[in-house]
């Protein structure tokens, strides 16, 4: 898989992990996904640890006990500033005024009008992820929303997306390229959280879910065959953060 070295605006480009046990943490995704990890000390005296595969970043994660765990997606932007007031006067929250992080970026919080949030990265030194849609690492990311009529038109007038829509399923394309999608939250499926959820590509979906539970995670549905799409399940670590795994058809 090529080094990426550059993200469009509207591209998904990071994942990060916010936990409240970060040791923990590291061992269960270290043995289910075979992610290295390299801790980076940060000024606050806390540490920022560096999720990688083949020597790439692919993603992060850093202790938090304030907040329940939850994986956080963020989308590339020219500027987080503007994104974010867009975000806002579309009926979005901002969670957390754009604000540099030392000389690898600037980011904003923003959640959308349903009250999913989403972080905006506008890059310096720090592009995000440089591998992405291999094994191992990010390849899609998912909305769950009560209100998918809403989240379709706040997303597109918030990062130009092209949508793609089905009675089951928005599938989200940027420069013709498929990205990620919503689902709408039904009444069958109350008690899922409105929230981004990243897909990870895996080459074995039911060794992986096997794993996954052995390693004290759990899987909540699947692993379940999409024809012409792959198989997939969705999961959480052991503290509770939710993720998604998929074996795509043709990998």
């Amino acid at each position: 898989m090529p080094v990426i070295d550059k993200y469009e605006p509207g591209m998904f480009c990071w994942i990060e992990l916010a936990t409240n046990d970060a040791a923990a943490a590291k061992s269960f995704y270290t043995s289910v996904f075979g992610w290295k990890i390299n801790d980076i000390p940060i000024p606050d005296g806390s540490v920022y640890t560096m999720l990688q595969v083949d020597g790439h970043d692919l993603g992060a994660l850093y202790e938090n006990k304030e907040h329940p765990p939850a994986w956080n997606s963020y989308v590339n932007v020219t500027s987080a500033d503007e994104s974010a007031q867009r975000a806002q006067e579309n009926g979005g929250t901002v969670v957390a005024q754009a604000f540099d992080v030392m000389d690898v970026g600037r980011m904003a919080v923003i959640a959308d009008p349903a009250g999913a949030s989403l972080c905006l990265w506008q890059a310096g030194r720090h592009i995000g992820a440089t591998i992405r849609g291999d094994f191992n690492t990010l390849c899609w990311n998912e909305l769950m929303t009560p209100d998918i009529e809403g989240a379709r038109e706040f997303y597109k007038t918030l990062f130009g997306w092209s949508l793609k829509v089905s009675p089951e399923y928005t599938e989200i394309d940027l420069d013709g390229k498929g990205i990620g999608g919503m689902m709408h939250i039904t009444p069958e499926m109350q008690g899922m959280p409105r929230a981004w959820t990243p897909y990870i590509c895996v080459s074995d979906a039911d060794a992986c879910v096997e794993k996954i539970k052995s390693s004290g995670g759990k899987v909540y549905m699947g692993p379940h065959e999409i024809p012409n799409v792959g198989r997939f399940a969705v999961c959480a670590d052991p503290q509770g953060a939710m993720f998604n795994i998929i074996n795509p058809s043709g990998m």
